[in-house]
């Protein structure tokens, strides 16, 4: 059964929400019949690269707030995130537009590394402060979780998989979504923000029961002659 989850790398809940979850698979039972995709989502696609606003006065201009609510806000979240392990310097994050770091998740997806790409942006904007717009840090990036860096170079040198990105985007809009993180469970269920692990885990039970109840029980088989490996025919 699979597991949808539309994400933006610079979404301090998406982080905490993909930790969540996963507290939740290492509780549940059957997580191998579980599949997991991640999908691209732009909470701001209008973002210029390299503005030199700092995080807390892009946010103070976006929602309008004086800029020690958008510290407060902030230092909220952190704390929250440090309950699980995630070290979130928010002061040194680097405001970016995201697309080409999706880019490199959409090619990560590709050599069935897209969790990997995910967990490592996200610790390269909210633990490191990295630049994820720049072409040279998505390729060390792409190269440490174990790309080509033959693909990598064709990736940052071109327009690749924007298609795919732009798709995702697309198909979160057709399905109602306009927040991340949001998963999705088996096209039935959907799930809206970073929940307790417990709620993830009531879905998962829910979901994966009912794709079981719908798998074919197995073949019904009308037996004849046959021929077996052993030469018994």
């Amino acid at each position: 059964m699979k597991v949808e989850i539309w994400s933006d790398i610079m979404c301090p809940w998406c982080y905490i929400g993909k930790r969540r979850f996963e507290a939740a698979m290492e509780q549940f039972t059957d997580a191998g019949s579980v599949e997991i995709e991640w999908h691209s989502f732009q909470l701001d696609p209008t973002i210029e690269s390299g503005h030199g606003d700092n995080l807390y006065s892009y946010l103070s201009k976006r929602k309008g707030v004086p800029y020690e609510q958008a510290v407060q806000m902030n230092n909220q979240v952190t704390a929250l995130a440090s309950t699980l392990g995630l070290t979130y310097n928010m002061e040194q994050a680097v405001v970016a537009n995201s697309f080409d770091a999706h880019r490199l998740i959409q090619l990560a997806k590709k050599h069935q590394l897209g969790d990997a790409a995910e967990e490592r942006l996200f610790k390269a904007y909210f633990t490191e402060g990295k630049d994820f717009s720049d072409p040279e840090t998505l390729v060390a990036i792409g190269k440490e979780i174990g790309l080509p860096e033959s693909e990598l170079k064709e990736l940052v040198n071109s327009q690749a998989f924007a298609p795919d990105v732009k798709r995702d985007i697309q198909e979160a809009s057709a399905l109602g979504i306009n927040g991340v993180p949001f998963f999705v469970f088996d096209r039935k269920y959907g799930v809206s923000g970073a929940q307790a692990s417990e709620t993830f885990l009531e879905v998962l039970n829910k979901s994966v029961g009912e794709w079981k109840k719908s798998q074919p029980a197995g073949l019904e088989i009308i037996e004849g002659q046959t021929c077996g490996p052993d030469g018994d025919c």
